[in-house]
């Protein structure tokens, strides 16, 4: 067998050894061959002794020896005849298991002594078709819906061949089918790849299983031939098969990607419900399993991570087939393919340098002024070396480029000190490699303060409420203005704007403190006397030029009770008595007398209310709290004592409340035809009428009637002979005529116009309207009190009471 497989080949390795002839001696020289594999062991692949032109009969003592260089010793050289034998069976599948490789060599040394020489052999291993194709999976399980529409596509399993060349696998062949016929794919590497499309629609009524034979064929010669069985089930309707966006995804990866980094999330589609669009992803028998270790495949969402580390100098390219099949009873499936491409890793940072930087600056800075000059760089080529310089967005500047790299900082907008005192300006440069690197470089920029804010009261009007009485220096209030400026344009100074009020100065009523604004009173205020001051405070910094701002002050002087009320009617000298005579025939609620007092204070505080503090009979005289007028409750009987003492207080409405006391002493007065028949009541008549009392009686009653009736013409005489005056008014059929002289010294008592216009202050508070008319012949005049909305007419019947006062000359002055 070993001579014939020479016989074979021997016109081959003579042509080689012609060929080589010329430089077989030199230490470059290579001796090739060519032997297929699977030869026995012991066959002869070619006469070395006679190639190298060798003497066989000294291979023996010159120790010829062939060794094997990096593998197993599958050859060896026969010393007797210099034949260079297949020592150990070669498989050139497992010699050389790459099918990438084209050619498979086996290099061997030969080496000789006396002298020492070594000869390079370099075998060709050729390859026969000594592998079937076979698949990897014996039996292909496939189900389909019955609505699956004809032409769709279903990968199977491809089959494999280690032989290489002719001798691999060359085609496909499907067992005949009405339903299914057979697609050939070819790959990037030349590999062959079979789809099952469907030619007719299925009928699982009809046939719900489908057995078909898939073999596959190589090119050798003689062929060689695998099967696998492929297992169609037909399931029932669900008709809407998984889709994606897209039937092909070109996708780049960078190098070096850490592991986990996401590639893409897949997104399949299913318009059937419950668990027929529920998706499952998973690789297509289509993907190498090279890929598939590299990549890891989501089966739940679809999302494509890196599961190994990407190095661009091993694989450029990744082609990736993915199937999307629902879990409803009758699992479609769809499918996409990915074609992924590693990008070069962009391993070069950008660089910033900063040739000029401005700092500080002032705050009101023209714009458009450069603050500073910033350079760019990258050693990057293509868009990786391309940069971009930027600053964050919300700042007053911009970058303007100047030239290639170079830029400038500008101010774009106005700067204020006071919303930002300083910024911290970050110049991040980026390249537009990807994913992109940067580097960034921060700068401060401070800002010096201008002069360019006005001092700034909280309030623009201050009412400050001051207690009358108050201690001369108390502070009031303090009235801080604030400016936002710093340093000596922060520094504030305040001043009172002169204002004058009565001849008087307000810087000599308050004082204000220059520098922090306390605002204190100079002396003490009485509200009778002033109750408010209005003025203004004004607030200058120290900045060039100074800025100022004022503020309007309002001082309000808050009352307190420490005025008492004063008595003006009845009028009566100090602690002295006033005796009021009246008629014991008056009615009742005929007015008796009427107490005026008046204070002061302010109106809560001089709300006056009258009581009685003592009186002789608590039935006869009432009081009225709020004005003050007295009047009897009951006519006067025999049983009360002529005169009658009364004790009448005024008290105010403050806290603690003040009063003052009056003591009225009325006196009744009896006419003679009261007192006759007082007389007559009270004694019982004798049956003697002509007796010395009864002579009496009856002259005492003739003389006083004689008297009434002289008066009475006197009168009318009177009032015949005097003008009526136009404006009087006529007195009140109650009303009661007191006339007393008067006692006061001119110390106390100005004029009768005091008088009268105490009186017309307490009864106006009343809501009550006062007439003063003055008595005809006489310095007199008569005060009258109505209320308001009653006309003054002659027939007038008001009940307003009226007072007669006599102006008497104080003849008593020293």
């Amino acid at each position: 067998m070993a001579h014939r497989i020479g016989r074979l080949f021997g016109g081959r390795y003579v042509s080689a050894f012609l060929f080589l002839s010329a430089t077989i001696y030199t230490a470059s020289s290579v001796t090739h061959y060519s032997v297929p594999e699977e030869m026995e062991e012991g066959s002869v692949v070619a006469n070395l002794a006679t190639d190298l032109r060798l003497d066989v009969k000294t291979l023996k003592g010159r120790k010829m020896r062939v060794d094997v260089v990096g593998n197993k010793k599958y050859l060896d050289i026969n010393k007797d005849t210099g034949e260079l034998f297949i020592f150990e069976r070669i498989d050139r599948e497992v010699l050389c298991p790459l099918k990438t490789t084209t050619y498979c060599f086996l290099k061997l040394d030969a080496a000789i002594e006396n002298p020492i020489r070594m000869f390079n052999i370099e075998v060709e291993i050729l390859d026969i078709n000594d592998n079937a194709p076979h698949f990897r999976r014996g039996t292909m399980h496939l189900d389909i819906s019955e609505s699956s529409p004809v032409g769709e596509r279903f990968s199977l399993n491809n089959a494999a061949d280690p032989d290489v060349g002719t001798n691999s696998v060359k085609d496909y062949h499907l067992s005949s089918s009405e339903h299914f016929a057979l697609e050939i794919q070819t790959g990037r590497d030349g590999s062959k790849f079979a789809d099952l499309i469907l030619k007719k629609s299925l009928d699982r009524e009809k046939q719900a299983i489908h057995n078909l034979i898939l073999t596959a064929v190589d090119g050798g010669v003689p062929t060689r031939t695998g099967t696998a069985s492929i297992i169609v089930r037909v399931l029932d309707v669900n008709d809407n098969a998984p889709s994606f966006d897209k039937d092909k995804y070109i996708l780049d990866v960078m190098e070096n990607s850490p592991l986990g980094t996401l590639v893409v999330k897949l997104n399949a589609s299913d318009l059937d419900e419950g668990s027929n669009s529920a998706i499952v992803y998973s690789y297509s028998l289509y993907t190498s399993e090279r890929t598939q270790q590299v990549f890891n495949l989501n089966p739940e969402n679809g999302e494509i991570r890196v599961k190994e580390m990407i190095n661009y100098e091993d694989f450029k390219h990744y082609e990736i087939e993915v199937i999307a099949s629902d879990k409803g009873p009758n699992s479609l499936s769809g499918q996409c393919k990915l074609s992924i491409q590693v990008t070069d890793m962009n391993d070069n940072h950008p660089e910033i340098s900063i040739k000029s930087f401005q700092s500080p600056v002032k705050e009101n800075i023209d714009l458009d002024t450069v603050i500073a000059v910033v350079s760019v760089s990258d050693k990057d080529s293509g868009d990786n070396g391309v940069v971009d310089l930027h600053i964050p967005d919300n700042m007053p500047f911009t970058l303007r480029e100047s030239s290639d790299n170079y830029y400038e900082l500008v101010v774009s907008e106005p700067l204020d000190r006071e919303k930002a005192p300083e910024y911290d300006i970050s110049f991040t440069v980026t390249d537009r490699g990807s994913p992109p690197l940067s580097d960034n470089e921060t700068m401060t920029l401070e800002l010096l303060d201008v002069n360019d804010n006005v001092p700034q009261f909280p309030q623009s009007f201050y009412t400050i409420r001051v207690m009358e009485n108050n201690a001369p220096g108390a502070l009031l209030s303090s009235l801080t203005a604030f400016d936002p400026d710093l340093h000596e344009n922060q520094y504030l100074v305040y001043f009172i704007l002169e204002k004058e009020i009565a001849n008087t100065s307000m810087s000599m009523l308050f004082s204000i403190n220059p520098e922090n604004g306390n605002l204190y009173a100079l002396k003490t205020f009485d509200y009778e006397i002033e109750n408010e001051f209005l003025f203004h405070i004004e607030a200058r910094d120290s900045g060039s030029p100074p800025l100022s701002s004022n503020v309007t002050v309002h001082i309000i002087i808050v009352d307190q009770n420490d005025n008492a009320p004063v008595i003006v009617s009845p009028w009566r000298a100090q602690g002295s008595v006033v005796e009021e005579t009246i008629p014991r025939s008056t009615d009742k609620g005929s007015l008796v007398a009427k107490v005026i007092a008046l204070d002061t204070d302010s109106v809560h505080n001089s709300r006056i209310t009258y009581q009685f503090l003592q009186v002789t009979d608590a039935t006869l005289f009432s009081l009225d709290q709020y004005n003050g007028e007295i009047r009897t409750m009951r006519m006067f009987s025999y049983r009360d004592p002529r005169h009658q003492r009364l004790i009448v207080v005024a008290k105010d409405n403050g806290e603690p409340a003040l009063s003052a006391t009056v003591t009225i002493k009325l006196s009744t007065l009896e006419t003679a035809v009261n007192k006759a028949y007082s007389d007559m009541t009270e004694v019982p008549l004798e049956y003697d009428i002509f007796s010395d009392l009864n002579l009496y009686l009856v002259i005492g009653l003739g003389s006083v009637s004689f008297l009434l009736l002289i008066t009475i013409l006197v009168t009318i005489v009177l009032k015949c002979q005097t003008p009526k005056p136009s404006s009087a008014a006529p007195p009140c059929r109650n009303s009661v005529l007191s006339e007393r002289n008067s006692t006061i010294a001119d110390s106390t008592l100005v004029s009768n116009d005091a008088y009268w216009y105490s009186m017309f202050l307490a009864e106006t508070r009343k809501g009550k309207m006062v007439v003063r008319q003055p008595v005809p012949k006489g310095s007199r005049y008569i005060v009258s009190s109505l209320p308001r909305g009653t006309g003054l007419t002659d027939t007038s019947d008001s009940a307003a009471s009226t007072l007669q006062a006599s102006s008497s000359s104080s003849s008593s002055s020293t």
